[in-house]
């Protein structure tokens, strides 16, 4: 393998790492401090 295809090997496991790590973190619950209904700032 040249280090062109090593690099772009690289490239796409990072992403696939980035990816999977992002889409944990989106569908994760999250604890949320009720503290009442005006404090909904994220829809």
């Amino acid at each position: 393998m040249s280090i062109g295809t090593k690099i772009v090997l690289v490239l796409i496991v990072l992403h696939l790492i980035l990816g999977f790590g992002w889409l944990m973190y989106k569908l994760s619950p999250r604890k949320r401090d009720d503290k009442g209904p005006t404090d909904q700032q994220d829809n």
